[in-house]
């Protein structure tokens, strides 16, 4: 069922389709150590990536890139080189394997700012309304929902959480109060709506777009998968989407697309719209295929 007209409460859902935040990141410096020698294996570059894990340093991010044969690591302002050190050391004889790259600015997991929706004195974007089994759902960030069962928006009472998860995967899964007010589509902040009408997981490289209530519509591109993101304080996140869209708070859970098609979760990030950003998303396919549920 695709529902094309709304009242201005439901659009308000749409409108909440927006994105994460972001500290200052213009064109981040690859600093590559020196000492690799022959491509490393598979296996070389995953214990390469068990030790970034192992060494469990907050604000990094990393993910393998089989076409150079090296896992990025990505680090923001706050870690230090004694950190970097650790890493290398954590990482042993596969510390060659590791590409060391600095991003100014904080990861941040973002709840406040934006358009949106509402719990427990948290404000959040809504990313995509989804249905399963007849019944309608929004999805967001796990992070937003996580201790926040009961969710409003501008045009009242939105509903309560169903399922999600964070840290792991940030996900979280609202069932709305009334199937009404679930518009499938995005708001596109110049008066206009996008249809979305599938999901899958883009390719590296790949132009995508998202809509944020505090910046509005961007644009950027894939600039890895699989990536795993250090938030600090244990909270790890899996099998994210990295793009250097930019973002900034407020914006957290809310969409990433192309065309008609949904692709992620705002996560998190580091950044801004001015100097531009990394960040991260949660794949939409996941929490779809977990919980049996369809974009519409």
């Amino acid at each position: 069922m695709k529902v094309k007209k709304f009242t201005r409460g439901a659009r308000l859902l749409a409108v909440a389709a927006s994105l994460v935040t972001a500290a200052a990141l213009a064109a981040p410096t690859a600093v590559a150590d020196s000492h690799a020698t022959a491509a490393p294996s598979a296996a070389q570059l995953a214990k390469a990536s068990d030790g970034v894990l192992k060494a469990d340093i907050g604000g990094t991010s990393w993910y393998t890139d089989k076409a150079t044969g090296k896992v990025v690591v990505t680090v923001d302002s706050t870690v230090s080189a004694a950190e970097i050190a650790k890493i290398k050391k954590t990482a042993g004889d596969q510390s060659g394997a590791l590409q060391i790259k600095h991003t100014p600015g904080k990861f941040n997991r973002l709840i406040a700012g934006g358009e949106a929706i509402y719990g427990a004195g948290a404000r959040c974007s809504l990313g995509f309304n989804v249905v399963g089994g007849g019944v309608y759902y929004a999805l967001t960030a796990g992070h937003c929902t996580n201790g926040r069962p009961s969710w409003t928006f501008g045009g009242g009472t939105l509903g309560n959480v169903a399922a999600g998860q964070f840290p792991t995967y940030d996900y979280g899964v609202i069932r709305h109060a009334n199937n009404a007010n679930a518009d499938g589509r995005v708001y596109l902040h110049n008066g206009t709506y996008r249809d979305i009408v599938n999901a899958n997981t883009p390719s590296v490289g790949q132009r995508v777009e998202r809509s944020g209530s505090t910046t509005g519509w961007r644009t950027g591109n894939v600039t890895a998968l699989n990536a795993t993101v250090n938030y600090g304080g244990g909270q790890v996140v899996y099998g994210t989407i990295q793009t250097n869209v930019c973002g900034q708070p407020g914006d957290s859970g809310g969409p990433l697309f192309s065309g008609n098609t949904a692709h992620g979760l705002l996560s998190g990030g580091s950044g801004n719209c001015t100097s531009g950003g990394i960040t991260f998303y949660e794949p939409v396919t996941r929490p779809l295929g977990i919980h049996g549920l369809s974009v519409f």
